[in-house]
This record gives C-alpha cells, structure tokens and sequence, in this order.
C-alpha cells in the first residue's frame, strides 16, 4: 500500500479501495455544518440528518481500516459534536471512547445570546479497548508554578529538587494490611512498604522527617517523568502568521504533533481522510510516521506541497 500520499477525490471511494486493518490511526477534521463558505470548500448542508448521513459511511469506513490496537481522532466543534458522538457510539461502541480532548482555540467575539465559543473538541476512540490501543502518554515538565504549589525543596546533601510523599496510609482501617504495621521512629502507623524497605530509604537519605519525626518519602523531580497531559489543553495556539497557508480551517503542526505522538507510534501507518492544508502530514513526516492524505480539493494539495518546500 501506497504511503506517504496526498490523493484527490471522494474520501469514501478512496477509503473503499483500502484493505481492512491497515491504519494504525486516523485523524479527521471535517466540516462542521457551519453554513459558511470557505472559498475553497462550502461547509453547508441543508439538514443535521443530511449531515450525520454524510459522516456516517466515513466513520464506518475507518472502523474497517483501522489495526485492533488502532485509534480515531474526529475534531469537531461543540455545537455539533453530539452528532459526530451518537454515530462514534454506534461504529466504535460505547465501551471504546477514549477521550474528549478540549482545545482552547482563539478568538475573543462578542456574543449577545449565548458565551463565546472558545474550544473545540476532539473525540477519541479505539477499535478495541481490549487489544492494548496505543497509548503513548506525555508530560510536561516542572515549572515554577509547579515548584511553587507543591513546595519543592534542595536536598542538602545532593543538591536536587524534591517533592515528598506520605510514607503510611491515612485509612488503615479501610485496607487492612497487619504485615506493614511497625512501629518506626517512635511511631506505630501502617506504612506503605516492609519495615526493611523502610530501613533502606532511610540509609539512602530518601526519608524526610518532619518535627514529631513522621518520614516521608522523597521524590526527586530529575526522576520523574513530569506533569502528566490531561485532556484540557490551553497552551497551542492556532497557526502563527509564519505558519498560515492559504486555507480558511488550518490548524497547527504542534496540535497534530501532540496527537500524533499519544496516539501513534514511530513508523506507524495515519490517515487524514479531510487533510485539508495538509497538517497532518507535515507533523507525520517530522515525527517519523507514514501518511496518506485525503481531500476532495485540489486546492489543498497545493497547499500542502507549498509548505512541504518551505520546510
């Protein structure tokens, strides 16, 4: 199979030509039913069943593509999101949704009859939850707001930023485990680990004691593998001057970087099946994974070469 493409023509004629299971993961930014005329393309039609309808054979086509450890992606917009969900739940199944990533987009219109807009959406499901779905979780690193709030310290004798933890738990009674009940430092508490455990944290300089001489547990941060990623994501913008090509419903590399590196692996084989300015592709290639582009507009191929030259 042909990787590495951009392919003109009806996204749903293409995808039928493509045999079963050979996607790794499918991202998709398709119209959203705004009524509005982009130039290039006409996001309008004349009923939401006229919408679903037209959104139903692609979803069901990219359940068929898709590898059993595979993933979608469908971004959408609040207002129409519901609809996307209810044909997900049918295809996917309701036992397979992922997530809903939010993303803060830009914009700051006054609105008289309802809050601004601000986010679009981004609904994720695997093909099958049981086969291990791929999954590549990320961080962030630690920054002063970080330190600040969970009152990270030097230790003295290594010169590194930690974080403590409790070393007993706060509800014996509700986990009862007699094993790790000992008395330590004067105190008899259930701890986490064995009383030898213990003894070896403490001979590694890994105990912090506060006044009634209660341990606990250092963490250092260069050991740790950052602020974990959730599902509200405030900090890409959408596409800088510098990165804006001629098409009204671009979205940014780094967004699909991000999506790409949870949901996706290195060599992995991606689908865009509305590629649009082509984004996709561009964060595939830097990030090492195949593509095939799908859009009905020629324009869009254009677009895509052109920031392909650039960079």
């Amino acid at each position: 199979m042909e990787s590495n493409v951009f392919l003109i023509g009806d996204n749903r004629e293409i995808m039928g030509t493509f045999d079963d299971g050979v996607l790794d993961f499918i991202y998709m930014d398709p119209p959203y039913n705004t009524g509005r005329n982009f130039g290039h393309f006409d996001d309008k039609w004349s009923s939401s069943h006229d919408y679903k309808e037209f959104m139903r054979p692609v979803i069901e086509q990219s359940h068929r593509l898709l590898s059993e450890s595979g993933n979608i992606a469908i971004h959408i917009e609040s207002k129409i999101s519901h609809h996307i969900k209810s044909i997900l739940d049918d295809v996917f199944g309701e036992k397979n949704y992922r997530n809903t990533i939010v993303w803060k987009t830009g914009g700051n219109k006054k609105t008289s009859y309802f809050l601004p807009r601000r986010h679009d959406e981004i609904i994720v499901y695997s093909k099958n939850k049981n086969r291990n779905p791929i999954f590549n979780p990320q961080y962030k690193p630690y920054g002063e707001e970080y330190k600040k709030r969970n009152s990270v310290k030097i230790c003295p004798t290594t010169g590194r930023e930690y974080v403590t933890s409790a070393c007993h738990n706060a509800q014996p009674d509700v986990i009862v485990r007699e094993n790790l009940r000992y008395e330590w430092n004067g105190h008899v508490k259930q701890w986490w680990w064995s009383k030898e455990l213990m003894q070896q944290r403490h001979d590694e300089g890994r105990l912090a004691y506060n006044a009634s001489g209660i341990p606990r547990v250092k963490k250092y941060l260069d050991e740790m593998s950052g602020i974990p990623l959730n599902d509200v994501w405030l900090d890409i913008n959408p596409p800088s001057k510098k990165e804006k090509l001629d098409y009204a419903t671009q979205k940014p590399v780094l967004l699909l970087d991000r999506i790409l590196k949870i949901y996706s692996n290195e060599g992995s084989l991606v689908l865009d099946p509305f590629a649009g300015s082509g984004t996709t592709g561009r964060a595939a290639q830097s990030l090492g994974r195949n593509y095939i582009l799908v859009d009905i507009n020629e324009h869009a191929k254009k677009e895509f070469e052109k920031s392909t030259e650039k960079s």
